[in-house]
């Protein structure tokens, strides 16, 4: 299946049709790659997600294939093109053969239902331990192996579960356990550092909120009050139960984090319209 969702994608700063997209410009060799999510045509929290491109480029010792202002062009080109404003885009750098290719594209988005937000989703443990937590690199193999066991058990997201048996993070999202008022969640340095997490941090800063920075042992889901993630797509989405075990998905915080959050996202939003 054609991951290019629009009618149009740019490919090394030309606008191309649709027809003309192949997931092996993506799919082969190493890519490293970013997810926006776009509110009428502007993408969300951009600087965060050029810096953290940037800091993935770096890690993997390569060189940015586009500059800032050329992809915040090529966004702005793609968007014009298209009659599609809620949804979410995908930043591509390839580094199969000598030159490499930059992509920006949309992709098809699956966001949480009003319901989703309100009961919770069921989420499950997967054993699994990203190689480089820290930078946004594509493993089709890890993503299949997961969106395969989340379709057999019915399931909205897969938590991970490293050797130690410790849940780092979601396949595509950051983990949040709530107990007491306070929140666990796992340290920087064993996970990818989404931007919807590094906000609700800052935000939990502001408001006082305690935070430790520790993993939750697999068998310790018991003794937690509720779990939420965090993500690009999902913003901030309660799990109704992971496994066997149920939370409370009316917990105050969450309603509370994931309305400053909206609030903060919308300045965004505004920011990149401006060209700030």
């Amino acid at each position: 299946m054609n991951e290019c969702y629009g009618d149009n994608f740019i490919l090394n700063g030309e606008i191309q049709p649709a027809v003309f997209f192949d997931n092996s410009l993506v799919y082969e060799g190493d890519s490293v790659y970013e997810v926006l999510r776009m509110i009428r045509g502007n993408p969300v929290f951009f600087n965060d997600h050029m810096d953290r491109l940037t800091t993935s480029v770096r890690n993997q010792g390569r060189e940015m294939l586009a500059g800032i202002h050329e992809i915040r062009k090529a966004i702005i080109t793609l968007v014009r093109s298209e009659g599609r404003r809620e949804v979410n885009l995908k930043i591509v750098f390839n580094y199969n053969g000598l030159a490499g290719n930059f992509l920006v594209y949309m992709i098809e988005p699956i966001y949480p239902t009003t319901s989703q937000y309100w009961y919770g989703v069921k989420g499950i443990l997967f054993n699994a331990e990203r190689k480089n937590p820290g930078s946004k690199i594509i493993n089709h193999r890890l993503r299949v192996s997961i969106y395969h066991r989340l379709i057999l058990e019915n399931a909205y997201e897969a938590l991970l579960v490293n050797n130690n048996q410790e849940i780092t993070e979601g396949s595509r999202s950051n983990i949040f356990f709530i107990r007491n008022n306070k929140l666990v969640t796992a340290p920087d340095d064993l996970i990818l550092n989404g931007i919807t997490r590094k906000h609700i941090l800052e935000i939990c800063n502001e408001e006082k909120i305690e935070v430790s920075l520790n993993c939750v042992h697999a068998n310790e889901l018991d003794d937690f009050d509720s779990v939420f993630m965090t993500g690009t797509s999902p913003m901030v989405l309660p799990f109704q139960s992971i496994g066997d075990r149920v939370f409370d998905v009316k917990q105050p915080m969450m309603k509370k984090l994931r309305e400053i959050y909206l609030v903060r996202a919308e300045e965004s939003v505004m920011e990149f319209r401006d060209g700030t």
